[in-house]
């Protein structure tokens, strides 16, 4: 087995929707981990023809591809699962958040060929805390049973459209992201925290990002109301007008 120290030397990092950088999958690459829509780096979504040819360049090489979908699984970005806009399906698939509808769960999802690859070397090495806990996993089915026969997932990308419809604003440099899954960016990593500051106090409650701190995080229940996205938008635009004030 490889020391830690040894498997983190081998990692290596692609640009995302950087087709260039494909050519460093190669025969020797194990897998390819990845988010259609990068979560932390502030909801930027992939290129379709990035995640074409990335899947196209795992086929050719052997590498799994393996999609991490734990925020943007569950209906979030529009359709049950991101990929399915792309037209790509991965090796492996990654979820969790959501898919417990309320109690913690995660999923490992992929082929028999792959999963009986790891059954040993480690014996049942490959296995999660609350993986396949009973209560967790009724929770996840009757989630799961309510987002098909409902048109929650259906109604996203109308909700999205409308969220970005309102937010209209001189200090607003972009809303990017995908269905219920959006970013409204500042510019500003200060201005952000003032504004988020603001919103909690008029109670609205909204995050910023790990590695997008100019950001502020659009991430709401997917039955959200067109009311309720109006009173939220209507509420993050005089925090903006607030915290411009503040700061001039």
């Amino acid at each position: 087995h490889n020391t830690l120290g040894q498997f983190l030397v081998k990692q290596k990092f692609i640009h995302f929707n950087k087709v260039g950088d494909l050519d460093m999958i190669t025969p020797d690459t194990a897998c390819v981990i990845i988010e259609p829509i990068q979560g932390e780096a502030g909801y930027i979504p992939a290129n379709k023809d990035f995640l074409e040819q990335l899947s196209a360049q795992c086929k050719k090489t052997g590498a799994l591809l393996v999609m991490d979908e734990v925020q943007t699984g569950m209906g979030r970005t529009g359709s049950l699962f991101a990929f399915e806009q792309y037209g790509i399906v991965p090796d492996v698939l990654i979820l969790a958040k959501a898919l417990g509808g309320g109690m913690p769960l995660g999923a490992f999802i992929s082929d028999k060929s792959i999963m009986d690859c790891l059954k040993t070397n480690p014996h049942l090495g490959h296995i999660t805390t609350f993986g396949g806990h009973p209560l967790s996993c009724i929770a996840a089915i009757a989630s799961l049973e309510e987002l098909l026969k409902s048109n929650v997932i259906q109604e996203v990308d109308q909700k999205g459209d409308l969220f970005r419809k309102l937010l209209q604003h001189e200090h607003i440099k972009e809303v990017r992201g995908q269905g219920l899954m959006l970013a409204v960016d500042l510019g500003n990593a200060e201005m952000a925290k003032n504004v988020i500051d603001i919103c909690f106090k008029k109670r609205l409650v909204t995050d910023w990002f790990l590695f997008s701190e100019q950001s502020i995080r659009i991430s709401p229940p997917l039955i959200i109301t067109p009311t309720e996205i109006r009173f939220a938008c209507k509420t993050l635009l005089g925090a903006i007008d607030q915290a411009a004030k503040q700061g001039s």
